[in-house]
């Protein structure tokens, strides 16, 4: 009976050492101790993504869940201009690179390519950086009238003097004479500004309401790589 008493005391001494807590069954003769853990398997837990290294911490891998978005988004904060101008280039050389192989049927013009991507590069970036943070501070706010005021300005104002850079970027390029980037202007002008307003009164009203202005750029250029296409298109088209 010693022996026997002995076994116990020193099986319970164990399981405690390791962190278990004996329940000693209720039944009459020899039974095993049923053992219930105090540290459960983490997918039990409630708070199971704060303890186990199966869940990402939320506030160490914000925006981990796309590879390369937080590094992005820190490069953002640190050289926003740059970081702006090199995401148009993305978006322009895209939306012209799909525009001649879906749309034109081939092959790749290059030197197309390139100019336009250029163009993304060296104002459509950098412009819409100074353009959209002027404009937050004249019209702040998410409320209705600041909106619709921002969505109002871009269109009337920024998009026939986006289309008219455009047109003269392109006809400068080409070696075009004033005369034929002024006839350029004035033929595809309207035109330009009307794809432009059955595509952005709507896709501004998303992005004035609910991105921020650090992430403006990327947003737009994500929803203007199809509109580049039809830019590209047009901008190709002769005078």
């Amino acid at each position: 009976m010693k022996l026997f008493s002995t076994i116990i005391v020193s099986s319970c001494l164990a399981v405690q050492a390791f962190g278990v807590t004996p329940v000693v069954s209720k039944t009459k003769g020899l039974s095993k101790p049923g053992f219930v853990t105090h540290n459960k398997s983490p997918l039990r837990q409630k708070s199971a993504a704060d303890r186990s290294p199966l869940f990402r911490d939320p506030l160490i891998t914000r925006g981990g869940a796309i590879p390369g978005l937080q590094a992005y988004g820190d490069a953002l904060d640190k050289n926003p201009l740059t970081m702006k101008a090199l995401t148009s280039l993305v978006g322009w050389l895209l939306g012209d690179l799909l525009a001649q192989i879906f749309i034109a049927g081939g092959p790749v013009d290059y030197k197309r390519l390139a100019t336009l991507s250029f163009f993304g590069f060296i104002y459509h970036g950098p412009s819409g950086h100074y353009f959209y943070n002027w404009l937050d501070k004249q019209v702040p706010g998410t409320d209705a009238v600041p909106v619709f005021t921002k969505v109002a300005i871009d269109q009337l104002f920024w998009c026939p003097i986006f289309m008219s850079v455009f047109f003269t970027y392109l006809g400068l390029i080409n070696g075009d004479s004033l005369s034929v980037i002024g006839n350029k202007i004035k033929n595809d002008l309207f035109t330009a500004c009307q794809g432009s307003w059955k595509v952005w009164p709507i896709v501004h009203l998303i992005n004035f309401k609910f991105v921020s202005n650090k992430w403006r750029i990327p947003y737009i250029n994500a929803v203007q790589i199809a509109f580049n296409m039809f830019l590209s298109l047009l901008g190709s088209k002769k005078a």
